[in-house]
């Protein structure tokens, strides 16, 4: 119990300097880029606006303060749980993150776990029949959506399952010209099928070669090579003493695969118009909402540190070596 205590609170410790690491950075980034957030907000009637009207929207929003100035102000509100008002939204920075995280969720949720899935039975499945021809049909699979953009997998999907084919909708999250109270789960669910497919095809590669290069090692050990000689064969031979030594591995790939997985959920949600926090994302840099960019900067940061606890807290359920803190 003081072991575990003692690895959350360092964790905590963590996650609260990594949070105003990357938030100073982000707000930097951000202050110090060419686009006018005054303009961003105005848009195109930005030549009709006189230079009191200019600085009057500048002194509204904090931007004509210095910069260390207007972080501090950002921290200060933080502290006491407000993100802000987002310029582009005109709502709370909460509420926005609100709204789009669960459209995200459900997007991201769907491909990861898809994506963890058949990449695992598809690894295995590779390593059962090494150098047979499912094996090489994988492999070629998995090196050919390695290295394809997300926002490509995603047009194409686009083109042939919804221009050609008709099957799906062309984009949005929900049905368009309908009342949000009249829009039910299988819409949604519908909207979203094409995205989250495109997520988990490029999520299955990374953990279907790794499950099956670590699957071949297991099954070249001495201790199969003994169990082989009793007469397992199989399925069995891989249930009894395969499974959990390629399934810690991959847990913690699947995990430590947030990351990656937000950023294809960024492109994702371009291409297929998906109201998510991927959109409101590039929205916000776009357009220098620095509240709202900054807020959806901490929650991905939460999001993918979250992942990566979840990994190590799986790991010590699994593996008691790990939770007693004993050398592999």
């Amino acid at each position: 119990m003081r072991r575990t205590l003692l690895f959350l609170w360092q964790k905590g410790v963590r996650l609260t300097l990594m949070l105003l690491a990357v938030s100073a950075i982000s707000f930097a980034l951000v202050h110090f880029s060419p686009i006018d957030p005054v303009q961003a907000y105005v848009g195109a009637d930005m030549i009709r606006l006189s230079q009191e009207q200019r600085e009057a929207i500048s002194a509204y929003w904090g931007l004509d303060r210095p910069a260390v100035e207007q972080y501090a102000s950002w921290i200060s509100a933080l502290a006491h749980a407000d993100l802000g008002t987002s310029m582009i939204f005109r709502r709370p920075v909460a509420d926005v993150i609100e709204e789009r995280a669960l459209s995200s969720a459900m997007l991201m949720i769907t491909a990861w776990t898809l994506s963890g899935v058949v990449g695992f039975s598809v690894g295995v499945l590779a390593a059962m029949r090494k150098d047979t021809w499912i094996d090489k049909l994988i492999q070629w699979y998995c090196y050919t959506l390695a290295s394809t953009p997300t926002f490509w997998l995603g047009l194409i999907m686009l083109l042939v399952f919804a221009v050609w084919l008709g099957w799906f909708p062309l984009g949005l999250g929900v049905p368009a010209g309908v009342l949000a109270e009249d829009v039910t789960l299988l819409d949604r669910i519908y909207h979203m099928i094409l995205p989250a497919v495109t997520l988990s095809i490029v999520g299955i590669s990374g953990i279907a070669m790794h499950t099956r290069q670590k699957l071949i090692d297991v099954l070249h050990s001495d201790y199969v090579l003994f169990a082989r000689a009793q007469g397992e064969r199989g399925f069995t031979l891989f249930w009894r003493h395969g499974l959990r030594n390629v399934a810690l591995p991959a847990i913690t790939l699947q995990f430590t695969s947030f990351s990656e997985l937000f950023g294809g959920a960024v492109l994702a949600e371009q291409v297929f118009s998906y109201p998510g926090l991927g959109q409101a994302t590039v929205d916000a840099g776009l357009r220098g909402d620095v509240p709202l960019l900054l807020g959806i900067v901490l929650f991905s940061t939460l999001f993918v540190f979250t992942g990566n606890l979840l990994a190590e807290l799986t790991y010590r359920l699994i593996d008691p070596r790990i939770r007693e803190g004993r050398t592999l």
